[in-house]
C-alpha cells in the first residue's frame, strides 16, 4: 500500500478552483466502477473551502456508461456567498463549489472561541474566528491549522487520515475516511472513524450532501426518490414540480431556470434501517442506493436544474478518549429505461 504524507500550510482568505487536470487527484477501480477523487492539498487542492471535508471528494464515478458526479456549477467566484444564477450559468462560491458525495460537520467550539481564537471543522482543521456573532458555513474562514493528512492508496481503495491537536480550543482528534470498492460489485463503501484525543467532548453532526449529477440530466419526470418510511414534511414541495406519494418523491416537471425542490424529509424512526435512500432515473435507466449503519437525525432534499442532493444527517457524541464509527454504502445500478 502506498503511503503519502501531506504537510499542509494555512489557507488565507483568497481562493480559486484549479482546473481539474492541475489539481492533485487519484483514481481507483474494481473493474465495475471507475472513481476519480480530488486529494486534500492546501496549496494546490481543487477544493480549499471551509465548509466541506477535504477528503474523499469524488468528482467522477462511471458505471456502465453513466457518470454520477461532476460539477453542478459552470463557474466559481470568490465574491459569491453560496451560489447565484447569471444568464445560463450557475456560479458557486468557494465554500459550495465542490462535486460528488461530500461530508460536512457542524463546527466545534464556535461559541467558546473569542475573535481571533480558533474553532474546529472536522475534515478541514482549526479555523480562525472573526469578530462575528453567528457562524456561517458559506463563509470562507482562515485556516489556522489544517492538521496533518496521510493518504494510503490501493488499486480499489483510498484512505485518508487527518490528525489535529488544537491546544487553544482543547479539541483534538484523529479522523479517518476510507473509500473501498467492493470486489466484483458496483458498490462503494465509505468507512468513517473519529477518535477524540482532546480534553473536551465532541458533540457534532455530519451529513453527506450527495451532489448527484447523473449524466448531467436535470431532475424531471422519471426521477423518483424512495425511502423505507412514509414521508412527512412541514414544508411540502410545489406540486407542479414534485409530489410526495407515500414513501416516494416523484418529479412532475423538468427543473429549469430557477426552479427548486427543497424541503425537510420527516417520518423516519430511530432504526438504521430507515437510513436507506434510492434515487432512480427511468429516463436513462440508471440509479443508486445509499444505506448507512447509523440512525438518521434529519434528512433534507435540495435540488435545482443541475443537481439532486438527498442529505442524510447523523449525530455524533464522543467523550475524551472515545471513538465513533459510521459506514455508508453506495450501490449503483441500471434499470429499464422509460418508453415515454
Amino acid at each position: 500500500m502506498r503511503k503519502t504524507t501531506l504537510a499542509l500550510t494555512s489557507v488565507g482568505l483568497s481562493i480559486g478552483l484549479l482546473p481539474a487536470a492541475d489539481a492533485p487527484n487519484a483514481e481507483i477501480t474494481n473493474g465495475s466502477l471507475r472513481v476519480k477523487i480530488y486529494l486534500p492539498d492546501a496549496k494546490n487542492g481543487y477544493y480549499r473551502g471551509t465548509r466541506f471535508d477535504w477528503s474523499g471528494v469524488v468528482y467522477s464515478l462511471q458505471y456502465k456508461g453513466h457518470d454520477y458526479y461532476g460539477p453542478w456549477f459552470q463557474k466559481t467566484d470568490p465574491k459569491v456567498h453560496d451560489f447565484i444564477y447569471e444568464v445560463a450559468d450557475i456560479i458557486a462560491g468557494p465554500c459550495s463549489a465542490i462535486p460528488g458525495p461530500v461530508d460536512e460537520f457542524r463546527p466545534l467550539g464556535w461559541e467558546e472561541a473569542k475573535p481571533g481564537g480558533s474553532f474546529i471543522k472536522i475534515g478541514i482543521g482549526a479555523l480562525r474566528r472573526p469578530d462575528e456573532s453567528k457562524y456561517d458555513n458559506y463563509r470562507l474562514y482562515e485556516v489556522a491549522d489544517p492538521g496533518k493528512w496521510t493518504i494510503r492508496k490501493r488499486r480499489d481503495s483510498i484512505e485518508f487520515t487527518q490528525t489535529l491537536a488544537d491546544s487553544p480550543s482543547g479539541y483534538a482528534y484523529v479522523y479517518r475516511k476510507a473509500l473501498q470498492l467492493v470486489k466484483g460489485k458496483p458498490e462503494m463503501v465509505l468507512e468513517h472513524s473519529l477518535k477524540n484525543t482532546g480534553t473536551k467532548p465532541i458533540r457534532t453532526s455530519v451529513y453527506n450532501h450527495n451532489f448527484l449529477v447523473l449524466d448531467a440530466r436535470p431532475p424531471g419526470p422519471g426521477v423518483a426518490i424512495t425511502v423505507p418510511f412514509q414521508i412527512q414534511t412541514r414544508r411540502p414541495p410545489n406540486k407542479e414540480l414534485a409530489v410526495i406519494q407515500g414513501n416516494r418523491i416523484e418529479y412532475r416537471k423538468t427543473l429549469e431556470n430557477r426552479d427548486v425542490v427543497a424541503f425537510p424529509v420527516q417520518g423516519f424512526g430511530d432504526s438504521p434501517t430507515d437510513n436507506d435512500i434510492r434515487i432512480e432515473d427511468s429516463r436513462i435507466g440508471a440509479g443508486m442506493r445509499i444505506t448507512a449503519d447509523r440512525p438518521l437525525s434529519s434528512v433534507y432534499l435540495w435540488s435545482i436544474r443541475s443537481v439532486i442532493s438527498v442529505e442524510p444527517f447523523i449525530s455524533i457524541a464522543i467523550e475524551p478518549g472515545g471513538d465513533f464509527t459510521w459506514t455508508s454504502d453506495y450501490t449503483y445500478c441500471t434499470l429499464p429505461e422509460s418508453k415515454k
